[in-house]
This record gives structure tokens, sequence and C-alpha cells, in this order.
């Protein structure tokens, strides 16, 4: 009987072990622990996890490399990754790789990937500290999408708005108006003709400038003949003088005029003398009654036999010589 309770005791303890190394085989393989080979530890800092938990995936230009073994928060800004990479693929990392983490597909578990870099570097040793990199989460690229379809909302609001305001206005009777593009096609040729035109003025002043440049043309000779520069400068002076001449004479004739107003000199005693005006008048007076006198009798001897004659040969000789 004795016997029989130490072979059961014994059974039971060799399949509790039993139970115990399955469940730790099944443990390691589920945390991609390797139990037959080496590993070797890199470390990468970031500011965020991310979700990422230990026994997370690892994985070197797409090829898993190994597992997340520990996370340690170093202060409120830094968090240290402890990376257990398989000891096969020392020799293919560098120094100079860069750690980032992602995700696995759309909406997978967090994953670590390590990134190989151009340009030569040093291969890694354990324990050595790799540059880390951010990379947009699943909830950094939701915030963009709900910004944006705000974004999108309010330009669709305001498309809408100014939609309505045209629909509403003149401008699309206007646009439905069958005369408004014959209208408007006339309109562009005749601003094109006037375009036409003036580009050609253009081109024939700016022809004219130049030959006048070159002197040439009246316009031209005129501007670069020094001669007649000289000769113009000439005609100025003598203007100029003339006026300076002209302004003397007349305020010498204004003091003339004062002096005779005021009985100075000769002058104003004759114009201002009512005896001698009187004396002159009658003296105009019998010149203009003897002129009429001696008219008169030359018309009477132009009619005198003895004379007639004569005066008619004198009227021949001016009808022959005009």
């Amino acid at each position: 009987m004795a016997n029989h309770t130490e072979n059961n005791t014994k059974l039971g303890m060799f399949v509790f072990a039993g139970l115990m190394v399955l469940i730790l085989t099944f443990y390691m393989i589920g945390k991609n622990l390797s139990m037959f080979g080496s590993n070797f530890e890199l470390k990468a800092r970031f500011s965020d996890s991310n979700g990422l938990l230990a026994g997370n995936n690892v994985f070197y230009s797409g090829i898993q490399a190994g597992t997340v073994k520990s996370i340690a928060i170093l202060n409120d800004t830094t968090i240290e990754l402890t990376l257990l990479i398989d000891v096969k693929l020392k020799p293919f990392i560098h120094k100079n790789a860069i750690v980032s983490i992602g995700t696995e597909g759309l909406m997978g578990n967090k994953i670590v990937q390590i990134f190989p870099q151009k340009g030569a570097g040093s291969n890694v040793e354990d324990g050595t500290l790799l540059s880390g990199r951010k990379t947009a989460n699943m909830d950094d690229m939701m915030q963009t999408l709900s910004r944006t379809s705000q974004n999108i909302e309010g330009i669709s609001k305001a498309l809408r708005e100014t939609v309505i305001e045209i629909n509403e206005s003149s401008v699309l009777e206007l646009l439905k108006d069958k005369k408004t593009g014959p209208n408007l096609r006339s309109t562009l040729m005749n601003i094109n003709e006037t375009s036409i035109h003036a580009n050609e003025l253009s081109q024939n002043l700016n022809e004219l400038v130049m030959q006048v440049k070159k002197g040439k043309g009246g316009a031209g000779l005129l501007l670069s003949d020094t001669g007649f520069a000289a000769n113009l400068n000439k005609a100025v002076t003598k203007i100029s003088s003339a006026s300076d001449h002209a302004n003397n004479l007349a305020a010498q004739l204004d003091q003339i005029m004062k002096g005779a107003n005021q009985k100075n000199g000769f002058l104003g005693f004759l114009l201002k003398d009512s005896l001698f005006v009187k004396r002159l008048n009658t003296s105009m007076d019998n010149i203009e009654k003897g002129t009429d006198g001696f008219n008169q009798n030359m018309e009477a001897l132009k009619h005198n036999f003895l004379l007639r004659g004569y005066f008619k040969k004198l009227e021949k000789k001016k009808a022959k010589n005009p």
C-alpha cells in the first residue's frame, strides 16, 4: 500500500513538472524568445512609447529580428527601450541605423522597426544606443483627418453659399443670355484690333524717335543742327532787345503824355490853350474852303475851250498807261 502511494506521488510530480515545462515553452514561444540560440541587446530612446509593450516584435529591414525586452522611464520626457536581437543579425546592424515605433498592419499590434542607413558605419555592440525617430501614429493621423474634415466642411459650406449667391444674382442671367456671347466676342475682337493699332503706333513713334536721335527728318535736323540753335539764340536775343527798346519808348511816351496833361512844355501849352485850338480850327476850315474852290476852278478849266484839248490828251495818255 505504501509503495502504491509513493508511485502515485512520483507520477503526480512528474506530470506537474511536464506541465510546467510545457507552459514555459509556450510562454517563450509566445514571447519570441530563442530557447536554443543567443541574443544581444540594443537600446533606443523616445519621448512616447505609443502603446508599445514588452514582448512586441522587432523587425530589421522587414525581417523579424527579436522582441522588446523592457520599457523604462528615464524622466518625464524620455523613455528607453531595451531590444533583444538575434545575434545572427549583429554583423548587419550598424550604429547609424534608425529605430522607430510603428504598427503591424493598419490596426495591428505595435512593433519596433530598425532601418539601415546609407553610408559606412561600425557594427553595433551589446548595449549600443541607436537613434530613435518619431513616426506618425494612428492617433495623429486621426486628428489630422479630423482637422481636414472640418476644413472640407467649411470649404463646402462657403462653396454652397457662393453658388446660392451666384444663382440668385444677375450674373447667371447674363451668362444665359444668348446675345452675351456674340457681343463679348465682338468686344474682344475690337480690343484685339485696338491693341494691334496701338502696337503699330508705338512702333512708329519709336522709329520717329530713333530718326530724331540720328538727326534725320525736319525735327531731327532742327534738334541736331548746332548752327540753327545758335541762330535761334541770336534771334531770341534780338527780340529781347527790341522788347526792351519798345518798353523804353513806351515809358518816354508815357512821360510826354503826363507832361501834356500837366501843361508842361510846348505840347501841353498847345493842347490846353483854347484860343490856339479855336484859331487852329478856323485855319483848317479856311484851308478846306480854299481846297474846294481850287477844285471848282480846275473843273472849270477842264471845260474851257482853250484848255479842253490838253485835258483830253492827258486822259487818253492815262488810259494807255494806267
